[in-house]
C-alpha cells in the first residue's frame, strides 16, 4: 500500500518567511539568558494523581545540548533561546510509574510587563521538532505583536527529538537500504517479500524501542502532555499554535480540556473524522493539484524537463521516474531509487519555492545523474551529511501506527491503492495495483487514535486556515474542522502547505490580531497572495 507521505508545513522545510513588523517597541537584550528554576504551577485544574507533574518546577538553561541536527546546532546556539525539560508519566493510567522527558524551548516575550502568556508551536509530522520550529520563528518574529507579547514555546512531543527517550526504529545504513527499495513488484512473490519486510520492521522497532513506549506515544498522550507544560509555564489558558498534524493535537486538546484554552490558529487541517484509506487518497488527489500546477509554471519557464505541454507532464514525470524501479540512477557515491525520486517531487511540491530545485533535478535524471533529487529526499527524510538521520521518519511510524486505523485485509489494501493511483497518477509506478500491507498492519500494541470528529462544549472559537490548493493536507479538511469545533474558517488562495507567519500579510494581520486580542476574521474570509 502506498504510504502517506509526512505532512511536515513550510516552515520546517524551510520556506523562507517575511514577517509583518509592528511599530516602535521594545527591543530584545542580546545579553545571555542565566540558568535558572521556575516554579510556577500548578495553575489551572489538575487531574487526580498527577499534581507533581502539573506543579513541577522547571530549570532552564542554554539550549546546545538539546540539538539532534546540524541546523538545530546552529540555532539553539542563540543567548535569547533558553531550553529545559519536562518530565511526565509514561503512561497515564500509572502516573506512579515509569517517567519520560519532554525537550520544550522557550523564546521569552520581549514586552513581559505586557505579556498576554506563552504561545506553544507545533510544526506537524507528525514527528517533527517544535523545539525546531520555534526557534526557526523566534527572531522573524521579534518585530511583530507575538514576539512582543508571547512567550514562544516549542516542544518535542514524546518520543520526538530532543525528548527522551526518542523513538529509533533504524540505524543510518538500515534507512538507506529501505528507502533503495522500491516494493513495486505487485506478483505474489513480491508481495509475500515486500510484507515480510514490513514485519520485520515493525517487530525491530519493538525490540529496540520497548512495547511501553511504542503504546504510549500516541496523540492522546501528547495532549496530556500539553496541559502538563501549560501548568508548568504558569498559563491558566493554552494559547495554540498548530500545523499540519499539529491541528490533530490542538483539535483533540481542545476536545479533552476545553476549558483550559484560550486561543488556537490550527493551519493545514487534518480532518480527524476521515477513515485512514480516504485521507490518505485526499492527500494523493492534493499532490497530484500540485503537481499539475507545477506543470504548468514550468512549461513557462525557458526549459521544462516536463516539456512546454503540461498535459503531457505526467507521462513525462513517469517515462523519466518508472526505469528507476529496475535502475536507480548515480548520485555520487550513493544511487537514486524510484521511491527517492517520488519522495524527491513530494518534498518539492510542499511550497512554490522549490519547483526550480525540482525542475533541476528531473533536468539532470534525464542526463543520468540523480544528485539534485537524491538531495531533496534526504532533506524529507531527515538525513544528515555524515549519513546518521533526525528520527523524524521513525516517529512518524510509530505515531501513525496507533493513531490510525490499520487496513489488514489485503482486498482493502488493494482497493485504497488503486484508489490512489487514480488519485495521483503522476505517482503510478506502472507496476499494478498492489496488496501488499504495510507495517502498521503488523505493528505490536493496539490503536490508542480515534477517527472521529471531535465533540466540544464549551471552547471559545479557534481560528483554522486552510490553503485551496494545500498539497499534504486538502483544502475540505479545514472547512469540517472548523465546523466541528465552531471556529472561523479563514481561507488562503494558493498552492502550498500551511502559510500563516510565512509572509502573506493578510493571513498573519488575520492570525496575529486573533491571538493577540481575539478578535475573529469576518465570516468568509479570503487572502491570496
Amino acid at each position: 500500500m502506498i504510504r502517506s507521505p509526512l505532512a511536515l508545513p513550510a516552515l520546517v522545510i524551510g520556506v523562507a518567511m517575511a514577517l509583518i513588523a509592528g511599530g516602535c517597541s521594545p527591543q530584545r537584550s542580546e545579553e545571555p539568558l542565566q540558568p535558572h528554576t521556575e516554579s510556577n504551577g500548578p495553575v489551572g485544574p489538575v487531574p487526580q494523581g498527577l499534581e507533581r507533574f502539573y506543579g513541577q518546577q522547571l530549570r532552564w538553561g542554554p539550549c546546545a545540548g538539546f540539538a539532534t541536527s546540524e541546523s538545530d546546532r546552529a540555532a539553539y546556539r542563540s543567548p535569547t533561546l533558553e531550553c529545559t525539560r519536562l518530565e511526565v508519566p509514561l503512561d497515564y493510567s500509572n502516573p506512579q510509574g515509569r517517567t519520560i522527558n519532554i525537550g520544550v524551548l522557550r523564546s521569552r516575550a520581549i514586552d513581559q510587563e505586557r505579556k498576554i502568556g506563552s504561545l506553544t508551536v507545533n510544526p506537524g509530522g507528525p514527528g517533527a521538532s517544535g523545539m525546531s520550529a520555534a526557534a526557526s520563528l523566534s527572531q522573524a518574529l521579534d518585530q511583530t505583536e507575538l514576539g512582543q507579547r508571547f512567550d514562544l514555546v516549542g516542544f518535542d512531543p514524546r518520543g520526538v527529538a530532543a525528548s527522551e527517550p526518542a523513538v529509533r526504529c533504524l540505524t543510518g545504513p538500515e534507512r538507506d537500504a529501505y528507502r533503495l527499495d522500491s516494493d513495486a513488484d505487485s506478483s505474489p512473490r513480491g508481495v509475500a517479500e515486500t510484507e515480510r519486510e514490513e514485519r520485520d520492521y515493525a517487530r525491530e522497532c519493538a525490540q529496540r524501542n520497548g512495547g511501553s513506549l511504542l503504546a504510549n506515544i500516541g496523540t492522546r498522550d501528547v495532549v496530556r502532555d500539553l496541559d502538563v507544560l501549560r501548568s508548568a509555564l504558569g498559563d491558566r489558558e493554552l494559547n495554540y499554535l498548530g500545523y499540519s498534524y499539529g491541528t490533530r493535537i490542538g483539535s483533540e486538546y481542545a476536545e479533552e480540556f476545553p476549558a483550559n484554552v484560550r486561543a488556537m490558529v490550527l493551519d493545514g487541517a487534518i480532518d480527524p473524522g476521515q477513515s485512514t484509506v480516504d485521507a490518505l487518497v485526499a492527500q494523493g488527489a492534493g499532490f497530484q493539484r500540485a503537481f499539475d500546477d507545477f506543470a504548468a509554471w514550468c512549461a513557462e519557464q525557458d526549459q521544462c524537463a516536463l516539456g512546454q505541454d503540461p498535459a503531457r507532464a505526467v507521462e513525462r514525470f513517469q517515462r523519466l521516474t518508472r526505469p528507476l524501479v529496475d535502475d536507480p540512477a548515480p548520485a555520487g557515491d550513493r544511487e537514486l531509487s524510484y521511491q527517492d525520486a517520488t519522495t524527491a517531487a513530494i518534498q518539492a511540491l510542499y511550497a512554490p519555492s522549490m519547483w526550480e530545485h525540482l525542475n533541476s533535478g528531473l533536468a539532470e535524471l534525464e542526463r543520468g545523474s540523480g544528485r539534485t533529487l537524491l538531495a531533496l529526499a534526504d532533506s524529507y527524510f531527515g538525513r544528515n551529511p555524515d549519513g546518521t538521520y533526525s528520527n523524524t521518519t521513525d516517529a512518524f511510524d510509530a505515531i501513525h501506527c496507533v493513531d490510525d486505523q490499520r487496513v489488514r485485509d489485503p482486498r482493502e489494501v488493494a482497493q485504497a491503492d488503486r484508489r490512489y493511483r487514480e488519485a495521483a497518477p503522476f505517482l503510478d509506478d506502472g507496476r499494478g495495483v498492489n496488496p501488499a500491507r504495510d507495517m502498521c498492519a503488523f505493528w505490536p500494541v493496539p490503536v490508542t487514535g480515534e477517527s472521529t470528529q471531535p465533540e466540544v462544549s464549551g471552547v471559545p472559537p479557534v481560528l483554522v486556515v486552510s490553503t485551496t490548493a494545500d498539497p499534504a493536507t486538502p483544502y475540505r479538511a479545514g472547512v469540517e474542522l472548523a465546523k466541528a469545533l465552531g471556529g472561523r474558517l479563514l481561507t488562503y488562495e494558493g498552492t502550498q502547505h500551511t502559510v500563516f507567519l510565512q509572509g502573506v500579510q493578510c493571513v498573519d494581520e488575520a492570525g496575529i490580531d486573533y491571538l493577540v486580542d481575539r478578535e475573529l476574521p469576518k465570516r468568509g474570509a479570503r487572502c491570496s497572495g
